[in-house]
């Protein structure tokens, strides 16, 4: 007699369902925009951080499969499905986003060059922002903020975001989807999805991503410097 062995199913690691928990924020004002938390089961936080890459430099740099860990290509996965697509089109006002392409990007650590003030590029529909971090000190310094003007880091739209393990920000592209937060330096483990305009979009930012990396890996010093002294309030054009 066969035996016929039943397979185990597994629990996705990022569930869309979860952003309808009550403590999710949802606003159309300033822009649309979402802030959740508990968007990760605690069971994974430990695969996570041994399968994120090691990146030499400091920034965001195009996700490559054999950069990472099983638990980490699975989670971009899940991340890039139709089904997360329609989800935070549905919250941020967006008829059918999973028709446009996506570029994910990984940031393992921050110099004091990062965090200006920006909208992001027209090339991006929304964007998303998966945040891995365990632990965060006492302090305001890398924490994500949605802004309602272009040269005042302190004028908050929502409370800010810390970079803590399972917290998401999504926002929908618009003039005045202004955000930033406050120099830091130091690891801050986040997953960026943008869903772009075009698969030419999509190639010129990985080709250009990967020039920066390679930048960061030649001249991470010099990358260092450059913005160390920069004022709280600077902001940039993506």
């Amino acid at each position: 007699m066969s035996a016929v062995v039943a397979q185990k199913h597994v629990p996705a690691l990022f569930d869309p369902s979860h952003l309808d928990s009550a403590g999710t924020i949802v606003r159309d004002a300033p822009f649309h925009f979402l802030v959740a938390s508990g968007q990760l089961p605690e069971a994974a936080a430990d695969d996570l951080k041994r399968d994120f890459p090691r990146y030499a430099g400091a920034g965001f740099f195009p996700y490559e499969e054999k950069d990472c860990g099983p638990s980490m290509n699975r989670l971009i996965a899940e991340l890039t499905d139709p089904a997360v697509a329609s989800a935070v089109g549905a919250k941020l006002g967006i008829g059918n986003l999973g028709q446009y392409p996506t570029l994910v990007t990984l940031c393992r650590a921050l110099n004091k060059r990062h965090g200006t003030i920006h909208t992001d590029s027209r090339s991006k529909v929304a964007t998303a922002l998966l945040y891995l971090n365990e632990s965060w000190p006492d302090t305001s310094d890398g924490c994500f903020r949605f802004l309602n003007r272009v040269d005042d880091i302190d004028d908050l739209a929502a409370p800010e975001i810390k970079p803590l393990y399972g917290n998401l920000a999504v926002f929908k592209r618009a003039d005045n989807s202004f955000h930033g937060h406050l120099p830091y330096e130091g690891e801050r483990r986040v997953i960026q999805v943008a869903w772009l305009t075009s698969a030419d979009e999509k190639l010129r930012k990985t080709q250009r991503g990967k020039l920066s990396r390679l930048f960061k890996k030649l001249f991470g010093g010099i990358d260092r410097r450059l913005g160390a002294g920069r004022d709280k309030n600077a902001a940039h054009r993506d």
